[in-house]
C-alpha cells in the first residue's frame, strides 16, 4: 500500500473517531455518534464508578434523618419525567424570565429539594461535572423505593439536564387527581404506559400524605357520599377548615395502616372506599381499572412487577442524551451559557 493510501486511511480513522463522543456504559467506555447516545445500565461505570454507590449511601443517610425525603424523591420522578422529558427541569429555580415548576400550583406540597442538592454535592466531590441532576433525580427515587419496602428497580442512566423550566406544560402533560380515569390513562398511554402500569404507579399513594387543600372539596360543604363513613371522622379531624391555610401543614396520611411502607394495602383501602383523592376512588370503581385493582390487592408481587415495569418506562421518557442539554453544576440553576 502506497504512502498516499496510508495517509487517506489514517485521515478517515481520525475523522471517524473525532465525530463520536465518549460515554460510560455497561461495557466501559463506548463511542456513539452525536445525538444518538442511549440510556444504559451503569452509564458511569468508567467515568464515575462510585456514582451510584454515593447516591445510594446519601439516600440511606438522609432517609434515616428525614423519613419524608423518600416520599419526596418518589414524587419527583413522576413530576419531572411525566412532563415531556425526564431532564430534571423540575429542580430549576425561577428566574427573571421563567417561573419554576416547583412554584406552580400543581407542585403544591412538594419539598425536600435541598436534599437533592446534598446528593449532588457528594457526587461532585468525587466526579466534578460528570453526573447529571436528571440521573440523580431518577436514582434517588429508585433507592428511596427500596428504603420504604418496595422492590429494587434497575434503571438506566445517561440523561443530561434540561436548561429551562417546563412549567407552561404541566397542565398538558401531568395527570391531576381530579381528572377522569380516561384522561389519566390517556396521558400515561402517551408515554407508553398501559393500564396495569398506570394502576401500579398510582399505588405510590400507598405512602406519604394528602394535604387538606387537595381534599376539602370532598368534605365541604357536604361529605362525598362515596367515602367509607367509618373513615370520615378522621379526615374531618385532620382537615377541620373548609378553606385551609395553604401555608399550614394540614394533611391526612394516605394509608393509616402502613403509612411509611410501599405495599399493596393501598388497593385494599380504595376497594373499601378509603381513597382520599378522587382518582383513588375512581381507580377502584372504573370498569377498566377495577379488575386490576382487585388483583393487586390480592397479590403484592404482581403490584411490584407492574410498578417496576411502569417506572422503567416513565424514567426513560424522552431523555436528553449525547450532546443535548448539559450537566449542571448545581441542580437548581442552569449553567451560564456562552454568548
Amino acid at each position: 500500500m502506497g504512502f498516499f493510501h496510508l495517509f487517506l486511511l489514517s485521515l478517515f480513522t481520525l475523522l471517524s473517531f473525532s465525530s463520536s463522543v465518549s460515554v460510560g456504559g455497561e461495557e466501559g467506555a463506548k463511542f456513539c455518534p452525536k445525538n444518538s447516545c442511549q440510556l444504559v445500565l451503569n452509564f458511569y461505570k468508567e467515568s464515575c464508578p462510585q456514582a451510584e454507590e454515593i447516591i445510594r449511601t446519601q439516600v440511606k443517610l438522609l432517609y434515616k434523618q428525614h423519613k419524608n425525603t423518600a416520599f419526596s424523591w418518589l414524587r419527583n420522578i413522576f413530576h419531572d419525567c411525566a412532563v415531556q422529558s425526564c431532564d430534571a427541569s423540575l429542580l430549576l429555580d425561577s428566574t427573571r424570565r421563567s417561573v419554576s415548576e416547583k412554584e406552580m400550583d400543581r407542585s403544591f406540597g412538594m419539598r425536600n429539594f435541598k436534599y437533592i442538592e446534598t446528593i449532588k454535592e457528594a457526587v461532585e466531590r468525587e466526579c466534578p461535572g460528570v453526573v447529571s441532576c436528571a440521573d440523580i433525580l431518577v436514582l434517588s427515587a429508585r433507592d428511596a423505593i427500596v428504603e420504604i419496602g418496595g422492590p429494587f428497580i434497575p434503571l438506566k442512566t445517561g440523561r443530561r439536564d434540561g436548561r429551562k423550566s417546563r412549567a407552561p406544560l404541566l397542565e398538558q402533560y401531568l395527570p391531576d387527581h381530579n381528572e377522569s380515569i380516561l384522561s389519566v390513562l390517556d396521558k400515561f398511554s402517551a408515554i407508553g404506559i398501559d393500564t396495569p402500569g398506570v394502576v401500579a404507579l398510582l399505588g405510590s399513594h400507598s405512602v406519604g400524605r394528602t394535604h387538606c387543600t387537595k381534599l376539602v372539596h370532598r368534605l365541604y360543604p357536604e361529605v362525598d357520599p362515596n367515602f367509607n363513613p367509618d373513615h370520615v371522622p378522621h379526615m374531618l379531624k385532620k382537615c377541620p377548615d373548609p378553606v385551609p391555610n395553604p401555608k399550614a401543614v394540614q394533611y391526612v396520611r394516605n394509608d393509616r395502616g402502613t403509612p411509611m411502607k410501599l405495599d399493596n394495602n393501598y388497593y385494599r383501602n380504595i376497594l373499601d372506599d378509603k381513597g382520599l383523592l378522587q382518582v383513588d376512588h375512581d381507580l377502584a370503581h372504573d370498569r377498566r381499572t377495577r379488575p386490576i385493582v382487585k388483583q393487586m390487592a390480592k397479590n403484592q408481587n404482581y403490584f411490584f412487577r407492574e410498578f417496576a415495569r411502569a417506572l422503567q418506562i416513565l424514567s426513560e421518557n424522552n431523555p436528553l442524551t449525547g450532546d443535548k442539554g448539559e450537566i449542571r453544576k448545581r441542580c437548581n440553576v442552569a449553567n451560564k451559557r456562552r454568548v
